[in-house]
């Protein structure tokens, strides 16, 4: 039988037996051993991947085991893979020394990329408020380009679209629909003021009224948290967006609205900034600007007992 023939009629059987659907992922994915040098970093990945203890835990399992789930990578057009599921295990098998990693190679549009990205990473048991925002914020634009409609980035004066869309978003991710797009918001944040709420300092709710303030705005009260050392609270951060819908929001009136007393909050006395800050270098934190005060106000004290005597 001709060669020709042999592979029209292996060809023919192939068809037989599997789908196109399967035919196709067969053509664009593939498992390999890939060089670690060789995988470059998903852009602007939304997940931070540190070295803590997990981490450590993971590398001493992948030096003993390997990896047991593969990465997932897409061919880069210049050489190289990109990487889209697996920068943990990356970073793991990094630590544990070892030259390759196990990878899906797998063909995929950048939006298709940015997808599965998200979703693979918000599987994670601990995720942080920043990450969230941008992921999510990632997974929308790119489900807007592949033609699905959703409104969670729009606010109260947009035009409402598909509410089915809407459904369906929050059905593939662990928050629901509202939450998702208080997350988002946290993206018009500062990196200052959003790393506060990474840490806890700033609660989710307050932040998103926050979100609707100018940098210039943002800065000012950022600058008055470490001065005050508090954080605004979800009422005072609502008057704060009121006073900057309406072009009032100042340093003076950022201060006054930190001074309110908030409930269960001790009595504290407080002095405007600008009667003091002639006195400090710019910059200088709040926790220092308090101990000079105290060693000034004590340093003056037992001047006056001195005269007193």
């Amino acid at each position: 039988m001709a060669k020709d023939s042999v592979s029209s009629l292996l060809t023919s059987v192939d068809e037989l037996f599997t789908t196109q659907e399967e035919r196709d992922i067969a053509k664009r994915e593939t498992v390999m051993d890939i060089p670690l040098a060789e995988i470059s970093d998903f852009p602007n990945h939304p997940f931070k991947v540190t070295v803590d203890e997990k981490m450590l835990e993971m590398a001493d399992s992948v030096k003993r085991y390997g990896v047991l789930v593969p990465a997932i990578v897409r061919p880069k057009q210049n050489g190289g893979y990109e990487m889209i599921a697996g920068h943990r295990r990356k970073k793991a098998s990094e630590l544990a020394e070892r030259p390759t990693l196990n990878c899906i190679v797998r063909e995929l549009t950048d939006d298709e990329a940015i997808i599965i990205m998200v979703d693979s990473n918000l599987q994670r048991e601990v995720i942080l408020p920043s990450e969230k925002a941008f992921a999510y914020k990632m997974k929308l634009d790119a489900m807007k380009r592949q033609g699905q409609r959703t409104d969670l980035t729009s606010t109260p004066m947009e035009p409402k679209l598909s509410t089915r869309s809407n459904e369906q978003l929050a059905a593939e991710s662990p928050d629901s629909r509202a939450q998702i797009q208080r997350f988002i918001r946290l993206t018009h944040l500062i990196p200052e003021m959003l790393d506060m709420v990474d840490e806890n300092k700033i609660a989710l709710r307050p932040a998103v009224e926050l979100s609707y303030l100018a940098e210039k705005e943002q800065r000012l009260l950022y600058e008055e948290i470490g001065y005050s050392d508090c954080t605004p609270s979800h009422a005072q951060a609502i008057k704060m967006r009121k006073f900057a819908e309406q072009g009032q929001l100042t340093a003076e009136v950022i201060s006054s609205i930190m001074q309110e007393e908030k409930p269960n909050q001790k009595e504290q006395f407080r002095m405007p900034r600008e009667k003091i800050s002639k006195y400090f270098p710019a910059g200088t934190p709040a926790e220092k600007i308090e101990d000079t005060i105290i060693k000034a106000l004590e340093l003056y004290r037992r001047r006056q007992r001195d005269m007193e005597r």
